[in-house]
């Protein structure tokens, strides 16, 4: 018969035996590697019953149109079951533009909601209990502003901010790396980044000031070493100018939090989680002089691989994030978005955003996965892959380092320039078939009938620009000015400019009034281009 493959490789080019044995774990003190669930080094997981205690946390993405529509989905989720709101903003609310400023034509809404101004942040949560629900907002260069409007809206609730929960992704470096919805340059946004650290340690404890983001960077084509690298040296880098500001590594260090993607690759997937784990443990404690344990946590949200999603047969996509959703709970994540089976094709549907949810729900109830905390722990293949992707990872972080650091390595292109070299062998074996895509370059059918998708009206961004000049013209001019004066001035001089922006957007302040401000002294980021 004849063999499939020639040798067997894994995304990280890490080639794989027939069969694993004890002599696969050399010299290494097994249990201290592995130690016990929620001790140091955290390899088993972060709590010492993880999911016996209680389910991750079931954070369903969405956002999209207007405030209004995006509510009513929020709703639609939590009464399905999510456990977790997750918010999405379109592009102009994430580089720091009003909708009705010129730059935001044809993209209003598009791919998230539009959020300007208090009054459209009320909008969105209408009817939802901030006090008592977790709320993630994937918002990088605006993350400050979107915070300091949660903030307001829960203030004009009677909501003490002190007990509101949730997590900004605020994760600057990534997006140069990988997303490219930056506004400023690096030194500024580390210390956009710091500031909102060091206002939240003391006015609201209990958020979580950063998911330090390897999702982008594996949609952008890295291998899972790759993500795994450039995620922990990206955290390094905000942990060193946490410190160089004179915060404390025990106090910010516990409201750090991660954001990893879950690829096709079953045991890789699970082992990259168990080695991510146990590399910040290390890296937190040796490096940093972290003394809490808790600061010495990975902690994470997880999400399925949108990039592995096809517009060919988009019910294939169901048994893929599956099939990524139980390794990602078998890697021991605190929270998970699953993608709908529509999303290479459009926004999803209630209909398959109400699929992605049941998927979790399935995995949580019915398949006793859950039971037992990492139970593919002490497998030959797993511990050693695990050994093998922190290995990797670790050589990579010390040629960042060698070169100077992640900022240098942004700015010199290299990080980028590494993503798009895997990416590009990853589309050169894809068309030469020795990756296979099923439906895409195996197994394809020649009439695919159509698939109903989800469209944004033209009149929501009608709408929305509408009611954003109403809110305008209401306002007190001199008490905008003035705000907008007193935050230039912040960001001169240095002074934390999360007061400032919450005061503001009390007063009417907008979204884009605000980064226009903060461009006036920061300036705009060029990127570097890369051949």
């Amino acid at each position: 018969m004849k063999e499939r493959k020639s040798k067997f490789l894994n995304s990280s080019q890490i080639e794989l035996k027939n069969t694993y044995t004890p002599s696969d774990l050399p010299d290494q003190n097994f249990s201290d590697n592995l130690g016990d669930p929620g001790e140091y080094p955290f390899t088993r997981g972060v709590q010492p019953n993880m999911y016996r205690g209680r389910f991750w946390t079931m954070r369903q993405y969405a956002g999209f149109g207007s405030a209004k529509e995006s509510n009513e989905r929020y709703k639609m989720l939590m009464e399905k079951g999510t456990t977790g709101l997750s918010v999405a903003f379109d592009l102009p609310t994430q580089m720091g533009y009003d909708s009705d400023h010129i730059m935001s034509t044809g993209e209003v809404g598009k791919v998230g909601v539009a959020v300007s101004s208090i009054e459209d942040m009320e909008i969105l949560f209408d009817g939802l209990p901030l006090g008592d629900i977790s709320t993630s907002m994937t918002i990088n260069s605006t993350a400050g502003i979107l915070l300091a409007l949660y903030i307001a809206v829960a203030k004009r609730r009677g909501i003490d901010p002190k007990k509101l929960r949730g997590t900004i992704q605020n994760d600057l470096l990534k997006e140069y790396i990988a997303r490219g919805t930056y506004i400023y340059p690096p030194k500024p946004s580390l210390r956009l980044i710091t500031d909102i650290f060091d206002y939240c340690s003391k006015e609201v404890p209990e958020w979580n000031t950063i998911s330090i983001s390897g999702y982008h960077i594996r949609e952008a084509g890295s291998t899972a070493a790759q993500e795994l690298a450039f995620t922990l040296a990206n955290g390094m880098t905000y942990v060193q100018a946490a410190i160089d500001k004179g915060l404390d590594v025990n106090l910010f260090g516990k409201r750090l939090s991660f954001f990893f993607n879950v690829h096709n690759n079953f045991f890789e997937e699970v082992a990259k989680f168990r080695a991510a784990r146990r590399m910040w443990a290390h890296i937190m404690k040796e490096r940093f002089g972290a003394t809490d344990p808790k600061a010495m946590k990975l902690r994470f949200h997880s999400q399925v691989a949108g990039s592995t999603l096809t517009a060919q047969q988009p019910e294939n996509n169901i048994v893929r994030v599956a099939y990524q959703a139980m390794a990602s709970v078998m890697g021991g994540t605190q929270s998970l978005h699953t993608n709908s089976m529509d999303e290479a094709l459009g926004l999803p549907t209630e209909k398959s955003a109400t699929i992605a949810l049941r998927t979790q729900q399935i995995l949580a109830e019915e398949t006793g996965v859950p039971d037992v905390v990492d139970p593919l722990a002490g497998s030959y293949y797993v511990e050693s892959l695990t050994n093998d992707l922190e290995k990797k990872a670790l050589d990579l972080i010390e040629r960042i380092e060698t070169q100077g650091g992640v900022v240098t390595c942004i700015e010199s292109g290299w990080i980028q320039s590494e993503i798009q070299n895997a990416a590009y062998q990853f589309q050169k074996n894809l068309e030469g078939g020795s990756e296979i895509v099923v439906g895409v370059n195996k197994y394809v059918l020649e009439n695919e009938p159509p698939f109903e998708t989800l469209k944004v009206s033209e009149a929501v961004a009608n709408e929305q620009i509408a009611r954003l000049k109403k809110f305008k013209s209401g306002r007190n001019a001199d008490e905008v000015a003035s705000e907008l004066a007193k935050i230039t001035d912040a960001a001169k001089s240095g002074a934390n400019l999360m007061p400032h922006f919450v005061s503001a957007v009390e007063k009417h302040v907008t979204l884009g009034e605000i980064s226009d401000a903060l461009r006036g002294v920061f300036g705009k980021f060029q990127e570097k281009i890369t051949l």
